[in-house]
């Protein structure tokens, strides 16, 4: 940490005039740990949850009084509504929108439940915020780490595309990001008035990770306030422009950054990597129980690290076991969405930075991955069609 630099910022921050008056952000307690590495600074604003619209404008100017100082290049600022006591504070529930003005009185008829009454608000409480410009977000999950889970995630966002979708790749791992790696990707985003990030492409996706923005060698040594302030920008403070697809490759585990994010953001579904083996299912579970909490509905699983086929001989063998997952998706009730082996190409092809899906798109493997996108996009209609439900018959 760069003493002299978390100094300078705060005395910025100090001369910031407060929305309302009063004394300023730093003596007021309001300002987090500050982090900065390579020239980039993180940090979130504590503010009451009820005035976080009127705290946006001041988060603005905290990000470029910050951006001006030497030796920073760029400022990712954050409002959060936790209290340094410990407590979250409350949350506010979403602001409805105007009613429309009554209708002049008719004789009672029948109409859809659907369509809105006068007095009801436009959004039901708790809707989550969509993501301008993409139709769909899935979130690629594992119970735990090690289950190939980020290499599944780049592969099957590229059979999404091979299927005809325009892709985007969201790194939602802030400890380990390991999407750079895995698509060869280099260097930093460029910004749009110095505030929205352009998205690296490569293989025709766009992606985005906390590891074009700190060396890899950076520890990220922060606390789930931070982690989410920074996954929100990464994800709505990004030129993404037109997708059909997001796909997140969320951190593995089920901690605060994997519920908040279940919680904010409007997923279409979740995909649940794991390998065969009982430890293994055990944690993956855990992750399917989390996203059915929240209301997340689960778009299958897929069995990685599934088998391996000597190259020498042909003779499959199960290293870790087979068919637990397909096992353990017909007792959940989910779709098994495919098993993906533990193979050489694979491996080597993700750690070069060419994705078998890219690398030799007319492959076995590819073709392996392509049916789990084809079944996950069959997993997303289903869902979508079973939540319209058929209008009932209403007076007024």
């Amino acid at each position: 940490m760069n003493q002299a630099l978390t100094d300078r910022i705060l005395a910025a921050l100090r001369d910031i005039p407060m929305p309302g008056g009063g004394p300023d952000v730093v003596t007021r307690g309001m300002v987090s740990e500050i982090f900065v590495g390579d020239g980039k600074a993180f940090f979130s604003l504590s503010v009451p949850a009820s005035e976080a619209d009127r705290f946006e404008g001041f988060r603005r100017e905290a990000e470029r009084v910050v951006t001006e100082i030497d030796g920073i290049r760029s400022a990712m600022v954050a409002l959060t509504a936790e209290r340094k006591g410990g407590g979250l504070a409350s949350r506010p529930a979403p602001t409805p929108r105007a009613a429309p003005p009554p209708q002049p009185h008719h004789h009672p008829r029948p109409r859809p439940a659907s369509a809105a009454s006068p007095a009801a608000p436009a959004q039901p409480k708790g809707a989550k915020i969509g993501v301008p410009g993409i139709a769909r977000i899935v979130a690629v999950a594992s119970g735990k780490g090690g289950v190939g889970k980020s290499t599944t995630a780049v592969n099957l966002a590229l059979g999404f595309q091979s299927l005809g979708l325009r892709v985007g790749l969201l790194d939602a791992d802030i400890y380990g990001p390991s999407v750079p790696r895995l698509l060869n990707l280099k260097g930093r985003p460029e910004t749009v008035g110095g505030r929205t990030m352009v998205p690296l492409q490569a293989y025709g996706l766009k992606a985005m990770s906390m590891g074009f923005l700190v060396e890899e060698e950076t520890p990220m040594i922060w606390r789930g306030p931070m982690v989410m302030s920074a996954l929100t920008q990464m994800l709505r403070e990004v030129e993404w422009g037109e997708l059909d697809m997001l796909v997140v490759d969320m951190p593995p585990g089920t901690g605060d950054a994997q519920l908040t994010m279940a919680q904010q953001v409007p997923l279409a579904g979740a995909v649940i990597v794991s390998t065969p083996q009982d430890l293994a299912l055990i944690d993956a579970r855990k992750g399917l129980a989390m996203f059915r909490k929240v209301e997340v509905p689960v778009l299958g699983i897929v069995e990685n690290m599934s088998y391996f086929i000597a190259p020498d001989t042909g003779t499959r063998y199960d290293i870790f076991g087979h068919g637990g997952a397909r096992a353990e998706a017909e007792r959940l009730g989910v779709p098994f969405l495919g098993e993906v082996p533990l193979e050489m190409v694979i491996r080597e092809s993700s750690d070069a930075g060419h994705p078998v899906m890219a690398s030799q798109p007319d492959g076995r493997h590819a073709a392996i991955y392509r049916e789990i996108a084809t079944r996950t996009l069959a997993s997303i209609e289903g869902v979508a069609a079973s939540s319209v439900k058929a209008p009932t018959i209403v007076f007024e």
